[in-house]
């Protein structure tokens, strides 16, 4: 039962594409069978090949005279009619979304709305049409009252204002630490290859730092940990006289907003230094964050990981070079 269509060698090319990289897995079943038919192939090889009967093969090829490339596909509205109307499926989609870890209780909604029963499968297929799928959630840190933090947005932007006037001097501070068990970063890699990171226990280097906007950073470095007692020596040493009005953005940490924080933050304004605290949960309007990510996970080169002399000496070149060979545009 030859096919009556010829197969041209541009035609054999393009088969030989369709099967290789068409996501319909029946057209790209259909194409292969053809090119193989017209290679020689006989119908008892193909049917061995593919695991179908004589009157699928006498079908696809029929379909082949008839349509051409367009036999590859299935028509539409062949197949299982669905059970559910257009309408009802958007109204499944909302309620998905009201419960969206569990398909069940869907189910039994579908069941009790419209007496029609659906296979887990059958949900799944509809919420694919709407091009949802099952996937890891993604964890977001929790936001404060929305009054407290526009209160505190629209304060920044006056300071930020200020400062952009002269009027005042605007630093953000706040603490990181490093270690020898390195985060782990995106990299290009060859397929099938994984690049290593060295990674080993040990103690911790830890940073304080006093960053501008302007790509000015002051830090302190010490393997000893920070408490409040460290960041008020910090404030005193980095700041121990001011031109203009300063002020010190900061985080809620435990250490900033300690008993030995808040005695001295009613005499520090007599000198003109202010603290000024972001909302809870807010890191991203702390400026110096996005300075440590990009130390971490930018600028610290993989060898940084492969010993405790190495790891301090890179983190302090780049704080040394911070605003001049490692720059951040805040703009």
């Amino acid at each position: 039962m030859p096919s009556r269509r010829p197969i041209s060698s541009e035609t054999q090319r393009l088969l030989a594409r369709i099967y290789r990289y068409s996501r319909n897995r029946r057209a790209s079943q259909r194409a292969h069978c053809l090119r193989l038919r017209s290679q020689g192939k006989k119908n008892d090889e193909l049917r061995a090949i593919f695991l179908v009967s004589e009157k699928t093969l006498y079908n696809w090829f029929n379909a082949w005279d008839a349509r051409g490339l367009l036999s590859l596909y299935d028509r539409r509205g062949r197949g299982r009619k669905s059970k559910l109307t257009d309408a009802q499926k958007a109204e499944v989609k909302q309620w998905v979304a009201d419960s969206p870890r569990q398909l069940k209780p869907v189910i039994k909604q579908i069941k009790a709305t419209w007496n029609i029963t659906v296979s887990i499968d059958t949900l799944k297929r509809v919420l694919q049409s709407f091009e949802m799928s099952w996937r890891r959630m993604r964890r977001v840190t929790a936001k404060p009252p929305s009054t407290d933090y526009e209160r505190k947005c629209s304060a920044l932007d006056i300071l930020k204002s200020l400062e952009l006037e002269g009027a005042i001097d605007l630093y953000y501070l706040d603490e990181t630490g490093f270690t020898l068990v390195p985060p782990i970063p995106y990299a290009w890699q060859v397929m099938g290859q994984t690049l290593e990171i060295p990674s080993q226990r040990s103690k911790r280097l830890n940073v304080l730092g006093f960053m501008t906007r302007q790509g000015r950073l002051e830090s302190y470095v010490s393997e000893q940990s920070i408490t409040s007692d460290v960041v008020v020596v910090c404030i005193e040493t980095f700041f121990p006289k001011v031109d203009k009005p300063t002020v010190i953005v900061m985080d809620q940490a435990s250490i900033h907003v300690a008993h030995r924080v808040q005695d001295l933050r009613r005499e520090w304004p007599r000198r003109g230094l202010y603290l000024f605290e972001l909302p809870t949960y807010s890191p991203e309007l702390n400026l110096i964050e996005i300075a440590w990510r990009f130390m971490k996970y930018t600028w610290l080169d993989s060898a940084a990981y492969e010993s405790w002399e190495s790891l301090v000496e890179n983190v302090e070149k780049i704080l040394a070079g911070f605003g001049k060979e490692f720059v951040i545009n805040f703009a």
